[in-house]
């Protein structure tokens, strides 16, 4: 009988990420995928900046930029006219390294994930399905079906269902996925073709209660088309049924369509996103429209939350109990995040003479007029970033010095070449101290063999929301856990001794 310590079950981005990380922290993974392939064709084509700062941490962020495509900017179409259009670069600069919309399709991303993960001696299982698991005291009893028809049993100290909107891990576990379905049918058509919307930048076209977008894709030319449409059937609409509407609005001329395909969107979170060795991540655990470019990054974040988590407990690091914060920490973003994305898609999708008169004459003005002052510019761009994401509150988070709580993300700084984000690449607990750190806590963090990163203090950092000579515990995935003005060893004692957690 086969056995790892983590079972996962799905291998799109949420499980490749997670099996990446997991391997990188030196737990042994299996993940299976019941498709024959990686996918050849994709819907997801967003990689938001927090995403990218997150794959610093194992060298993926560079590969990520470099096959893709930066969008620096936003448009707006209305009656055929671009009414709008805002900054992306702007909007971010001073904020993250990665101050844009990076375009890189799922396909392409899953086979550079692939790709790193077998270079460490893990291949994705193809053709191979979950049947059913069972817990039984501290494994999981999981039953597969493999290519040739034939079942094995496999055990796992811990089951990770990553395993998309119809998880069987899910439905088995019964946490529910309450929600509803979105009435229109939304497609996604990848084009080659030529216009003033094909310049390498995003596109929206305010003008119908059907959601129209343009998004380039790496190569000249090359742009992938999300849309919904209403009263429609799915099994028979055809790009030429919605073609018109792209070529008359934006002026787009289609040489040739790569691919075409249809599909419902839910809005719906899972009640839970743990049960006892049980987990759930991405789709799995929450599906929202594709408005913002939200879905697959989140997942991505809750596969990055729990790797660290599952290697620490499965190192005998921390108690069972720190699992339980991953809940704590994703359930709650996963449920604002689709409350916003469904506002969102209700603003550009709303029928009737009042809504097609906002989006048409209200939102071309005002959006633009908004974007003048920096705290708009801010605010939205570390909300769909999500640079802005926090786990205040949360039962790993403690303290504040200057603007940043436990809870948050570090604040980027690049002050004078040195780059505060540099150092998160150790996957691991570190503190960082900007100004100067006492003779104690050096000695603490040396006696531990604590990574103590010193930055000398520049007004620059304070800027950021940064604290002179302030104390900041991070978690192995860069959020600060403590934040401590008075530099004291004490309160990291207690924050430990509180949670039953070894640093190193």
């Amino acid at each position: 009988m086969a056995s790892s310590d983590v079972l996962i079950a799905g291998a799109g981005p949420t499980g490749l990420v997670l099996a990446l990380w997991l391997t990188k922290l030196g737990v042994k993974v299996r993940i299976i995928d019941k498709t024959a392939e990686p996918g050849t064709t994709s819907r997801a084509v967003a990689v938001q900046a927090r995403t990218l700062e997150l794959y610093r941490q194992l060298d993926l962020a560079d590969a990520v930029v470099a096959g893709g495509h930066q969008v620096l900017a936003g448009n707006f179409w209305v009656k055929g006219v671009r009414k709008a259009t805002i900054s992306l670069s702007a909007l971010g600069a001073g904020v993250t390294p990665y101050p844009f919309l990076q375009i890189f399709a799922q396909d392409e991303h899953e086979r550079l994930l692939i790709a790193r993960l077998e270079a460490l001696g893990v291949t994705v299982e193809r053709r191979t399905e979950l049947i059913s698991f069972v817990e039984q005291a501290d494994v999981i009893t999981a039953r597969l079906r493999g290519s040739d028809g034939s079942e094995q049993n496999c055990e796992a100290r811990y089951l990770a269902g990553c395993d998309g909107a119809r998880s069987k891990v899910r439905e088995t576990i019964g946490t529910g996925f309450p929600g509803g379905t979105y009435p229109q049918i939304f497609y996604v058509a990848d084009i080659e073709g030529t216009g003033p919307a094909q310049n390498g930048e995003l596109h929206v076209d305010l003008d119908e209660a059907d959601f129209l977008a343009i998004f380039p894709l790496a190569g000249a030319g090359h742009a992938r088309l999300i849309g919904a449409v209403r009263g429609v059937n799915a099994e028979t609409l055809t790009f030429a049924d919605v073609s018109d509407r792209a070529i008359n609005h934006m002026k787009l001329t289609v040489g040739k369509v790569n691919w075409f395909s249809t599909y419902h969107v839910h809005h719906r979170v899972t009640q839970h996103f743990r049960k006892r060795r049980v987990f759930l991540a991405g789709d799995a655990a929450h599906i929202h429209s594709p408005v913002g470019g939200q879905g697959m990054n989140t997942g991505i974040g809750d596969a990055i939350n729990l790797a660290w988590k599952l290697a620490a407990v499965l190192k005998g690091r921390a108690p069972d109990a720190l699992l339980d914060s991953y809940e704590a920490e994703r359930i709650g973003f996963a449920r604002r995040l689709v409350a916003t994305t469904d506002r969102a898609f209700t603003f550009v999708s709303g029928e009737g003479q009042l809504a097609n008169f906002v989006r048409t004459r209200i939102a071309p003005v005002v959006i633009p007029t908004a974007f003048h002052f920096e705290a708009v510019r801010r605010f939205a761009f570390r909300t769909v970033s999500q640079t802005m994401l926090n786990y205040r509150g949360g039962p790993l988070s403690q303290g504040a010095a200057g603007r940043v709580h436990g809870g948050d993300r570090l604040p980027w700084a690049d002050v004078g070449g040195s780059d505060n984000f540099a150092p998160l690449v150790s996957l691991d607990w570190q503190i960082h101290v900007y100004g100067s750190a006492s003779r104690e806590l050096t000695a603490w963090c040396t006696q531990r063999n604590l990574p103590l990163h010193i930055f000398p203090w520049r007004d620059d950092y304070e800027r950021t929301g940064l604290a002179r000579d302030a104390l900041y515990l991070l978690r192995p995935d860069t959020y600060v856990a403590l934040a401590d003005t008075s530099g004291a060893v004490s309160a990291l004692g207690r924050y430990i001794a509180d949670r039953g957690i070894q640093l190193s």
